[in-house]
C-alpha cells in the first residue's frame, strides 16, 4: 500500500513537471513570435519613413538661427521649419546647390538649387521654378517665424538627382524672394544656413 501510495506520487511529479515545462516551452515560442512581429513592424516603418533634422546656423554676422524638419512618407515629403532671431517682416527661404555652410556669408552652398534648368520664379508657377524656390515666410516683432508645406517633388536619400534633398543646404535670407530677378529673387544677404545632411 505505501509502495502504491509513494508511486502515485512519482507519477504526479512527473506530469505535473512535464506540465510546467510544456507551458514554459509554449510562452517562449509566444514571446519569440512576438519579438519577430515586433521586429518586422519596426522593420517596415523604418524602410516606410525616412526624417532629417536640420539645425541652422547664424551666416553674415546676424543672430539668424532655426531648426527644420524634414520627413517623407510614401513618396510625399513634408517640411516644418521654425526660425529665430530674425528682423521682423518678410523673408525668403531656399535650397542651395551645397550642404557646405563653411563661409562666413553663407556662399559657400552655391546658387539655389536648380537640376531642371528652369527659371527662378514662385513654386508651383507655370512659368518655372526652381526645385530650391521655396518662398517667403513671415517673422514676428520677436524675431520668431514658422513654415511649413509638402511636395511629392523632392525625395529624402532616393538618389533622383531631379528630386533628392540630400547633400543640399538650407539658406535663409536677409530680404523677400521677389519671384522675378533672375537667377535668385533678389533676397539679399544669406543670414542663416544648414546642410541638410543624412
Amino acid at each position: 500500500m505505501k509502495k502504491i501510495g509513494l508511486s502515485l506520487i512519482a507519477i504526479t511529479l512527473i506530469a505535473f513537471t512535464a506540465c510546467k515545462e510544456e507551458k514554459k516551452e509554449s510562452t517562449k515560442e509566444v514571446e519569440k513570435t512576438e519579438e519577430v512581429k515586433r521586429e518586422k513592424e519596426t522593420k517596415s516603418n523604418s524602410e516606410g519613413t525616412k526624417e532629417i533634422y536640420i539645425q541652422l546656423e547664424s551666416k553674415s554676422e546676424s543672430e539668424a538661427t532655426g531648426k527644420l524638419f524634414f520627413k517623407e512618407i510614401d513618396g510625399i515629403v513634408s517640411m516644418e521649419a521654425k526660425f529665430m532671431g530674425l528682423t521682423p517682416g518678410s523673408h525668403a527661404i531656399h535650397i542651395h546647390e551645397k550642404s557646405d555652410c563653411s563661409s562666413p556669408d553663407g556662399k559657400s552652398t552655391g546658387g539655389h538649387w536648380n537640376p531642371t534648368f528652369q527659371d527662378h520664379g514662385k513654386w508651383g508657377s507655370e512659368d518655372g521654378y526652381h526645385k530650391g524656390d521655396i518662398g517667403n515666410f513671415e517673422v514676428d516683432e520677436e524675431g520668431n517665424g514658422k513654415l511649413s508645406m509638402q511636395t511629392d517633388e523632392w525625395c529624402i536619400g532616393c538618389g533622383d538627382v531631379n528630386k533628392d534633398i540630400i547633400g543640399k543646404a538650407i539658406i535663409v535670407h536677409q530680404g523677400i524672394d521677389d519671384f522675378k530677378s533672375q537667377p535668385s529673387g533678389a533676397a539679399g544677404a544669406r543670414v542663416s544656413c544648414g546642410g541638410i545632411i543624412q
